[in-house]
C-alpha cells in the first residue's frame, strides 16, 4: 500500500469523500469551514464553494453537479458555473447538524444528525428524504456516522460512533423502511468508527477516529481483515475510486506531531 497526500488545507474537520465513478471526479467537504470541494484526479484541479453553515455530506447529481447537506438546508452545487441554490430542508432541531449520508439505489437521500455545537447523547436521528417528504428511520443516536448498503441492497450498515460498533439493518428498498438485525462489527482498540464504505466483495472499510488508520472488516463474521495506517490520528472517512483505490479524509488533532491532520490522502491498493 502506497499513500500520498493529495490536498492539505489545515482543515479542522475534512470529511465526506464521495467519488463520481461515471465522470471520475472526487468531492469532499470541510465541515466547519462550510466548504464543498471538487477534485479532478486527471488534472489535479481543486475547486471549492462556500455555504453559510456547517456542510457535511455530498450526493452526486450529475457531471460536476452535487447536492450538499448543510445545517441550513440542502443546496445544489454546480461546479461548471460555481453557482449554488437552495433546494430543500428537513425539519431538524436547532441544536443539531447533519453528518454522514448516503443515497439509496432509487434516489432516497438518507442522512444522520448529531448535536451541534455540542455533542449530546441520543439527540441524533437518521432521516430519509424522497419526493418532498422526510421520515425518521433511526432514532436516539449520538454521532450518526458511516452508512453503507450491502451489494444486494438488502441491508444498511450504520455507525453511531460512541457505540464503537457497526449495526446492520434489514432495508426494504420498495418502502424505505428498515429494521435492526444485529451488530456485525465491534472495534476494541483506541480508534472509534467514523465514516465507512463498502468494497466490491462486500467488505466494510472503516475510518478510525483516534486510531490513525482505515480498517477492513468482514460483516459476515465480524473479523478484522486489514489495517492501513496513516500519518495522522483522526481519520474521518473513505471512498473507492474506479481503480478500487481509496481516498481518505482526516481531521486535526491536539498532537503537535500531527502535521498531516486535515488532509486528503490517496491510498493505492491496486496497480492502475
Amino acid at each position: 500500500m502506497i499513500h500520498s497526500l493529495i490536498f492539505h488545507s489545515n482543515s479542522e474537520l475534512l470529511e465526506g469523500p464521495v467519488f463520481d465513478k461515471e465522470n471520475n471526479y472526487l468531492y469532499f467537504v470541510s465541515i466547519l469551514d462550510y466548504l464543498i470541494y471538487f477534485h479532478n484526479p486527471q488534472t489535479n484541479e481543486i475547486l471549492s464553494i462556500k455555504l453559510d453553515s456547517p456542510v457535511s455530506c455530498i450526493y452526486i447529481l450529475g457531471n460536476k453537479k452535487v447536492l450538499a447537506a448543510s445545517k441550513n438546508g440542502f443546496f445544489e452545487i454546480d461546479f461548471n458555473t460555481l453557482e449554488k441554490k437552495f433546494v430543500f430542508q428537513i425539519d431538524i432541531d436547532d441544536s443539531v447538524r447533519y453528518n454522514d449520508g448516503i443515497k439509496d439505489s432509487i434516489g432516497r437521500f438518507i442522512i444522520g444528525t448529531m448535536g451541534y455545537p455540542e455533542v449530546k447523547k441520543n439527540v441524533g436521528k437518521v432521516f430519509s428524504y424522497h419526493k418532498g417528504e422526510s421520515k425518521t428511520i433511526i432514532d436516539n443516536t449520538t454521532i450518526s456516522n458511516g452508512l453503507a448498503f450491502s451489494l444486494d441492497n438488502k441491508y444498511l450498515y450504520f455507525i453511531d460512533t460512541p457505540t464503537k460498533k457497526v449495526a446492520r439493518y434489514f432495508y426494504d428498498l420498495k418502502t424505505g423502511e428498515l429494521k435492526f438485525e444485529s451488530y456485525v462489527v465491534q472495534l476494541k482498540g483506541s480508534g472509534s468508527p467514523d465514516g465507512m464504505c463498502i468494497d466490491s466483495e462486500g467488505m466494510l472499510w472503516i475510518a478510525e477516529w483516534g486510531g490513525g488508520c482505515v480498517s477492513q472488516w468482514n460483516p459476515m463474521n465480524g473479523l478484522k481483515l486489514k489495517e492501513l495506517e496513516l500519518p495522522c490520528i483522526n481519520v474521518t472517512s473513505c471512498c473507492f475510486d474506479n481503480h478500487s483505490n481509496l481516498y481518505v479524509t482526516t481531521a486535526k488533532s491536539e498532537s503537535k506531531n500531527d502535521i498531516y491532520g486535515g488532509g486528503l490522502f490517496y491510498l493505492k491498493l491496486n496497480k492502475i
